[in-house]
């Protein structure tokens, strides 16, 4: 059975991840920091402190195949109707949006459900901790076993 601090410090590993809004790659830094200090404490610990960044790195590799997908349907939608007049000047033809940025937007679409998503994920895993228990976050490739 875990004690209060060992709950507390796994909850806090988890909500760490939040500190991607105060500085660059907060999300991996903060859970990271925490994991690594305190690892030894508890078998607890060192399994919530795993779950969060292997969470982190999963959705790290998920975004940036969204962005290699999503990217060039994007830039394909937008310099794919340019066209040339005698090199006067650039036409960008908008009144006909083309299938392409759709896909575009709707990866977008995808990546903002997925934030959120995560975001909820990370609340929910903090409670979990809190209570004792392990969540194992759903989608998550287990880098650190």
């Amino acid at each position: 059975m875990e004690d209060r601090q060992q709950k507390n410090i796994a909850t806090f590993i988890h909500l760490s991840s939040f500190t991607r809004f105060i500085f660059p790659f907060g999300n991996f830094i903060g859970p990271l920091i925490l994991w690594l200090s305190n690892r030894d404490k508890s078998e607890f610990i060192d399994k919530n402190g795993k779950q969060i960044i292997n969470f982190q790195i999963s959705i790290l590799l998920y975004a940036i195949i969204i962005a290699c997908i999503a990217i060039p349907f994007f830039l394909l939608s937008i310099f794919g109707n340019i066209a040339f007049s005698n090199f006067e000047g650039i036409e960008l033809d908008i009144n006909q949006p083309s299938v392409i940025l759709f896909t575009a937007l709707g990866l977008g679409v995808i990546a903002i459900v997925a934030f959120v998503l995560e975001l909820v994920l990370i609340i929910i895993a903090s409670l979990k901790a809190r209570d004792g228990e392990i969540y194992k976050y759903p989608l998550t490739i287990q880098f650190l076993k």
